[in-house]
């Protein structure tokens, strides 16, 4: 069966190489963004741009656009990775990120409710940097508080949607190598996506709310 795919931050990194992945599947894609890509025009996908969803204008930009579309899977990928350390906080980019990490997906779910109907899946790319459980090196506060917040809306998200039998994942990709760690990961953007793109084919009800590695491990919270 042929999804509508909707794709924030999809000009590069993860995102971009989850477009690419469900457009080789035939799906149709909608990536949306703040700017296009070369990469990304050479997909042949819609592309949205002027999605700051951060902003209310980005926000509102992307529910117009998407008014009329019915969302088989909605992938809420944007994402931002601040420093901080204890002794050089900054308030500030803990907030940023905050606003970035887990508020913006959380709002672009509310804003496209109306576009998801039964059987709809919504993937959240987060970081196990979000568990508290498994957190061995401390630091990193705004990064890792914004993706504790995320997980923890994604939770609720997975409770409030399942009488609409709307069905949540929540997905940490892996150490990727992306321009958000200067390309140091240790798996490619592409192979992330093929993992995680796998995992929300399989996505159902029944591990709604689940907390996933991208290699299919379940994370401690």
């Amino acid at each position: 069966m042929r999804n509508t795919v909707v794709i924030t931050g999809a000009n590069r990194g993860i995102g971009l190489a989850m477009a690419t992945k469900y457009a080789q599947k035939g799906d149709t894609v909608i990536a949306l963004c703040r700017q296009s890509s070369a990469a990304l025009d050479a997909l042949g996908v819609e592309v949205i741009t002027g999605i700051d969803v951060a902003k209310e204008s980005g926000l509102s930009t992307m529910a117009n656009a998407l008014s009329s579309r019915s969302i088989d899977i909605l992938v809420c990928n944007a994402g931002i990775l601040r420093d901080e350390q204890l002794g050089q906080l900054n308030v500030a980019t803990i907030n940023e990120q905050f606003s970035v990490n887990a508020l913006a997906p959380l709002l672009v779910v509310e804003r496209l409710l109306t576009q998801l109907h039964a059987g709809s899946k919504i993937a959240m790319i987060t970081s196990r940097m979000g568990s508290i459980a498994d957190n061995g090196s401390g630091g990193r506060y705004g990064y890792r508080m914004s993706k504790a917040a995320l997980n923890a809306a994604s939770m609720s998200l997975s409770k409030d949607l399942a009488p609409r039998d709307i069905s949540v994942g929540i997905y940490h990709p892996g150490y990727v190598q992306t321009d958000m760690v200067n390309m140091g990961g240790d798996i490619s953007a592409a192979e992330a996506a093929e993992r995680i793109v796998g995992l929300i084919e399989h996505q159902s009800m029944t591990d709604s709310g689940s907390f996933k590695h991208s290699n299919g491990q379940v994370l401690p919270w």
